[in-house]
């Protein structure tokens, strides 16, 4: 309570002086896809504000190693940025996005996320923060040794997988999940703690994946989304006027990063061939499979969801 006194005397002097300074805590590399967007995100905010909210980004997780939630939730820092579905805290609705194959394209995903939205906002109000904007991953894909053509490819692979919901999809596949930090896939993949990995095009690309697999199989798992948000504290020290720059802001990079997914993952693709990695669509009989594996999570998921959710798949298939 003391500290959190504190920082609100602190931000408050802050708002008085005109100027307030924050930090961005961004989970993946200075070249990933979403930092670079936080980082655009950042220079909207201090041109829309006059030079009055300045927003510092520091990549690679380098100012959070734990729960990004708790981490806003106490002002560890001001910002951050998250992967939903692997988010801690965030509760059942955090894994929408990750469900497999609910959404077939980024048509379907942006409508998912519209209809997710206020169950996401919810969720972070509870954790002292704001729901500032939210991206999709390009789609998730199967990156593996050898070629996958039917669900029999997938007995006995050992496989990383990024949430619960994957993790249960490669066990009834008949795959092994293993469940790691992001920043120890590749050494386990070169040990052999691993033998494939379900994760974006732009993952496989920023991972040097081509080094270690040789093939990726474009199942279109699943579109996950990547968040920002901002600590409740530090939001409301904000003025009117530096709130609404922010939201302009949020709502720019949010539409444009949306648009620019498309080209990410296109330019994924090319990397991932250009250094000899096999890249091949999922076959009719394997995505039949697999179908059947996805519909049997979702039903398994919905038995104790709650109204929310269960009001966003009612809306979702209309």
């Amino acid at each position: 309570m003391i500290k959190k006194s504190l920082l609100i005397a602190s931000l408050a002097s802050l708002a008085l002086a005109g100027n307030v300074k924050m930090d961005l805590n961004a989970k993946y590399g200075a070249n990933n896809f979403h930092t670079k967007g936080a980082v655009q995100f950042a220079g909207l905010v201090k041109d829309y504000s006059n030079g009055s909210v300045n927003i510092t980004v520091h990549p690679g997780s380098a100012l959070i190693k734990g729960n990004p939630l708790k981490a806003v939730k106490d002002a560890t820092v001001a910002m951050t940025d998250m992967f939903i579905p692997f988010t801690s805290g965030g509760g059942k609705v955090f894994g929408v996005s990750a469900l497999p194959f609910i959404a077939n394209s980024y048509e379907d995903a942006y409508k998912l996320y519209q209809l997710s939205k206020p169950a996401y906002e919810k969720t972070a109000r509870k954790w002292n923060q704001k729901l500032l904007y939210s991206v999709t991953w390009p789609a998730s894909g199967f990156y593996s040794k050898d070629s996958i053509s039917s669900i029999n490819d997938f007995k006995g692979i050992k496989t990383r997988t990024y949430d619960k919901n994957s993790a249960a999809f490669i066990n009834l596949s008949g795959g092994n999940a293993v469940a790691l930090p992001w920043g120890e896939v590749y050494s386990a993949l070169r040990t052999g703690m691993v033998d494939s990995v379900v994760t974006s095009s732009s993952s496989g690309k920023d991972g040097k994946f081509w080094e270690v697999l040789n093939n990726y199989t474009k199942i279109n798992y699943a579109y996950p989304l990547q968040a920002v948000t901002i600590n409740l504290d530090y939001w409301n020290s904000l003025d009117k006027a530096q709130q609404e720059a922010v939201l302009k802001a949020a709502k720019q990079i949010e539409e444009s990063q949306w648009k620019a997914v498309k080209v990410e993952e296109k330019e994924a693709l090319e990397t991932l061939a250009k250094n000899g990695m096999k890249i091949v669509d999922a076959t009719p009989a394997l995505k039949a499979d697999l179908d059947k594996i996805a519909n049997k999570l979702l039903e398994e998921y919905l038995e104790d969801a709650n109204s929310d959710i269960k009001k966003i798949f009612k809306e979702y298939r209309k």
